[in-house]
């Protein structure tokens, strides 16, 4: 991986001098840092990282360079599914997808050959010329479900994934409204939308449902499985 760092730190002296790119002493320090990080950054934590060296630079600044970095191939953006920008190296002739825990938000990269392959002949089934493709997978990594509480209210599954009801509480009035919509205990249910406020979506034998974030407090749930 060095090598290949300073190839990139070559090229990159190379065509910001070619294009005539101004500060390039201080852009230099930012691909430096950029580069030294395994980490998928934002603006922010890259000025960070920086200001951790005693480097000063105006976020503006670096997001700018970072800007430069990816219209020449040194960075690639990414915007997932938490709507932050993140910058990643781009290392010519590589490529790998995304696993996003929804709940720490860690970034996984991995790579599959086998995945790859069979992709390509999905295409190719379809008549269709692929340019380039990324895989975005959501779900909640292993720290996270390692320490989850195997059962919580309703309130507090992640969007997109599927429990099993465990118990409906509340008192005789809130078990009654929950079991005339159609929820019963040993349900399997997939939770459409959780924004983190507002009503819940939720689906369960192809049937949608929507609950008030008081109700979905009184519907506890485990993992599937």
């Amino acid at each position: 991986m060095g090598e290949i760092h300073s190839h990139e730190q070559q090229q990159f002296k190379k065509l910001f001098r070619q294009e005539k790119i101004d500060r390039l002493e201080d852009r230099f320090k930012v691909l430096e840092a950029f580069l030294q990080t395994e980490l998928h950054v934002t603006v922010n934590s890259l000025w960070l990282i920086l200001k951790d060296k005693k480097i000063n630079l105006y976020s503006e600044f670096i997001e700018e360079t970072l800007e430069l970095m990816c219209r020449f191939g040194f960075a690639q953006k990414n915007r997932f599914e938490n709507g932050l920008v993140h910058y990643e190296h781009r290392h010519l002739g590589h490529h790998h997808d995304h696993m996003i825990c929804t709940k720490c938000g860690k970034i996984i990269e991995f790579k599959n050959d086998q995945l790859e392959q069979l992709q390509s002949q999905v295409v190719s089934g379809f008549g269709f010329y692929m340019l380039q493709h990324k895989m975005e997978i959501y779900g909640i990594c292993a720290d996270c479900l390692n320490s989850r509480e195997q059962s919580m209210p309703l309130m507090l599954a992640r969007q997109g994934e599927r429990v099993i009801i465990k118990d409906l509480v509340g008192g005789n009035k809130a078990r009654l409204r929950l079991l005339s919509m159609g929820l019963r205990i040993g349900d399997e249910l997939e939770v459409i939308t959780n924004n983190g406020q507002g009503q819940l979506v939720i689906a369960v034998d192809f049937q949608r449902y929507v609950l008030g974030r008081g109700m979905s407090q009184k519907v506890i749930v485990g993992p599937k499985g």
